[in-house]
C-alpha cells in the first residue's frame, strides 16, 4: 500500500517552496466519505500552473519515478516506479498535478480551450458533485475541511449522482461522462439524478465525436465493477447503449407463437455478465459473458415440434464478435480470445447431453487450450435458473465435466497436443515437399488421436501412419513430389 501521508508531505513541501496552494480533487475525496480504502491513483489541482509545480517535485523526486507532461491541459503525471531484478520497471502508483482551469467547448469536438481560473471554477467543469470536492495539502496530510460549492458530500451521503451544472452541458461538452454515469452507478450503487438520467437520452448521439478507444476504454471499466448488470441496463434503457453497442440491444424482446414463448436474451445476458462478475475479475472474460448469445437475434426460428431454436447462434456470434471488436478497435489477441469463448460456449451443454466420453473431451482440450478454464466459467455463469435444485444439479454436471477434463489431461498429455509423428517425418517417409498432402495425413493422424482410434504415443501412431499413408499418396499432385 502506498504511503498516502508521506506523499502528501512531499507535495506540501513542494507547495511552500513555490508559495501555492494544493488541493486533492474528484474521487480520492469522495472514497474517504465513502470510507473505502483507496487504491486509487490522485489528482491534485495546483491554483497557479500545474506542469511547471510537477517540474519542481520531479526535480526533487525524479530518482522515485518519472514525469509525464500534457501541455495543452496544464497537466503532468508523475508515476513512482520500482526497479525489479530484471532491470524492468514496476509501477506503484500514479499521481497527476493540473492547473486550475476552465474549459470551453466546440460543438463539433471533444477538444476544448484551456483558461486558468480559480478552484471553484475548475470544480464546476468536473463531471458530477460527488467527484466536485477538494480537501487542501496541508502539513499535517489534508485539511479537515471540505470545499464543496456543489453539495457533493450531500450526494454521496444520498447516494445520488448529478452534474455540478446543466446536465445538457456537462454531456455535451464531454460525452463520455455519459458512460461514466453508468459506470459510477454500478461502481459505488449511488443512483442517477431525474433530471441527469433525462440528459443522456437526449445527448445520446453526440457520443459519436469520442474515440473507440475512449468509448472501449470507460465501458471495460464499467464491466469491471462488482454489478456491471446497474450500468448495463442504464445504457440500454437510455439508448446509450445503440450508440455503439446495437447487436446487444437487439437481444432484447420475446415473441410467441402457438403459446410458446422463449425467455428475453437481453435479460438472461445481463445475469450472466452478474454471474461471472461474481467468479472472476477478468474484464474480457465479462465481455465475452455479454457477447456469448449476440449471434441468437439472426439466428431464431419457430419450428413446429421444437418450438423456438437459436441453431449455429455461436458460430453467428464469433463472427459479429470480430466486427464488434474491430469497432471498438481492440487488439487481435483480445479479439480471439472472446471470439473462440462465443465459439464454443455451447460445447460443454453439447457434450455432457451426448455422455462425457474421451473423444468429444479430448477435442474440448485442444480446442480451448489454455482458455479452457475460462470456457468452463463463462458455462457456469450462463446457467441463470432462479430453481434452486435446477441449478444445483447443472453445477454438478459442470463438476464432473471438469474431473473428465483432468482425467483425459492426464491420461493423454494433452495440454499442447500435436501428433507425435511430426511433418518434417511424415515429408521424409512419403517422399513429398511441404503440401496439402502432408497437411491431410497430419491432420488424420490427429483425428485419430483425439477419437480414441490411437493413443497419443510415437509408436502407435507411427504403426497408424504407416497404414493409411498410401490411401492419401495415390491423391498427390506432381508437385508435391520430390524429384
Amino acid at each position: 500500500m502506498f504511503d498516502h501521508k508521506a506523499l502528501f508531505k512531499m507535495v506540501r513541501n513542494v507547495a511552500s517552496q513555490e508559495g501555492v496552494d494544493v488541493y486533492t480533487v474528484g474521487g480520492y475525496v469522495r472514497d474517504l466519505l465513502l470510507g473505502v480504502q483507496t487504491k486509487k491513483d490522485i489528482d491534485f489541482v495546483v491554483v497557479g500552473s500545474g506542469i511547471t509545480f510537477a517540474k519542481k517535485f520531479d526535480e526533487i523526486w525524479h530518482t522515485q519515478g518519472s514525469l509525464v507532461e500534457f501541455p495543452d491541459f496544464d497537466t503532468a503525471r508523475f508515476v513512482f516506479t520500482k526497479e525489479l531484478e530484471d532491470d524492468t520497471k514496476e509501477k506503484l502508483f500514479e499521481i497527476e498535478f493540473a492547473g486550475a482551469r476552465s474549459e470551453t467547448y466546440d460543438i463539433k469536438s471533444r477538444k476544448p480551450k484551456v483558461t486558468a481560473t480559480n478552484l471553484e471554477d475548475d470544480l464546476k467543469r468536473r463531471d458530477f458533485t460527488v467527484n466536485a470536492m477538494a480537501r487542501r495539502v496541508i502539513a499535517t496530510g489534508l485539511s479537515k475541511k471540505i470545499i464543496d460549492p456543489f453539495h457533493g458530500q450531500d450526494d454521496v451521503q444520498n447516494k445520488i449522482l448529478r452534474t455540478p451544472l446543466d446536465p445538457d452541458i456537462t454531456f455535451s461538452d464531454d460525452p463520455l461522462r455519459m458512460l461514466r454515469a453508468a459506470r459510477f452507478a454500478s461502481q459505488l450503487g449511488f443512483a442517477i439524478e431525474k433530471e441527469t438520467l433525462s440528459a443522456i437520452e437526449r445527448n445520446k448521439h453526440r457520443l459519436k465525436i469520442i474515440s473507440a478507444e475512449r468509448i472501449q476504454e470507460e465501458f471495460f471499466k464499467l464491466l469491471s465493477t462488482p454489478r456491471p448488470s446497474i450500468g448495463l441496463w442504464i445504457l440500454y434503457e437510455t439508448g446509450l447503449l445503440q450508440e455503439f453497442l446495437p447487436e446487444v440491444c437487439d437481444l432484447w424482446g420475446v415473441e410467441e407463437l402457438y403459446g410458446q414463448g422463449h425467455k428475453n436474451n437481453l435479460t438472461h445476458t445481463f445475469k450472466v455478465v452478474d454471474n461471472l462478475a461474481e467468479r472472476s475479475d477478468k474484464v474480457l472474460l465479462r465481455f465475452a459473458a455479454l457477447m456469448h448469445d449476440i449471434g441468437k437475434s439472426g439466428t431464431k426460428k419457430f419450428i413446429r415440434g421444437r418450438g423456438w431454436t437459436f441453431d449455429m447462434h455461436e458460430h453467428l456470434g464469433r463472427k459479429i464478435v470480430r466486427q464488434v471488436s474491430k469497432r471498438l478497435h481492440m487488439s487481435k489477441d483480445d479479439t480471439e480470445y472472446v471470439a473462440k469463448l462465443v465459439r464454443w460456449h455451447q460445447q460443454p451443454i453439447a457434450l455432457m447431453d451426448e455422455g462425457v466420453t474421451d473423444s468429444p473431451v479430448r477435442r474440448l482440450i485442444v480446442n480451448l487450450e489454455d482458455d479452457l478454464d475460462d470456457l468452463l466459467q463463462l458455462c457456469r455463469s450462463d446457467i441463470t435458473t432462479g430453481n434452486p435444485q435446477k441449478l444445483g444439479r447443472r453445477l454438478k454436471n459442470y463438476d464432473y465435466l471438469e474431473k473428465r477434463i483432468a482425467e483425459v489431461i492426464e491420461k493423454d498429455k494433452l495440454r499442447a497436443f500435436q501428433s507425435p509423428v511430426r511433418g518434417e517425418e511424415i515429408m521424409k517417409e512419403c517422399g513429398l515437399k511441404p503440401g496439402p498432402t502432408v497437411g491431410k495425413i497430419k491432420k488424420a493422424l490427429e483425428d485419430a488421436i483425439l477419437d480414441g482410434v490411437v493413443p497419443n504415443e510415437y509408436e502407435a501412431t507411427k504403426e497408424y501412419f504407416l497404414k493409411i499413408k498410401d490411401d492419401f499418396l495415390k491423391d498427390t499432385q506432381e508437385w508435391e513430389r520430390l524429384s
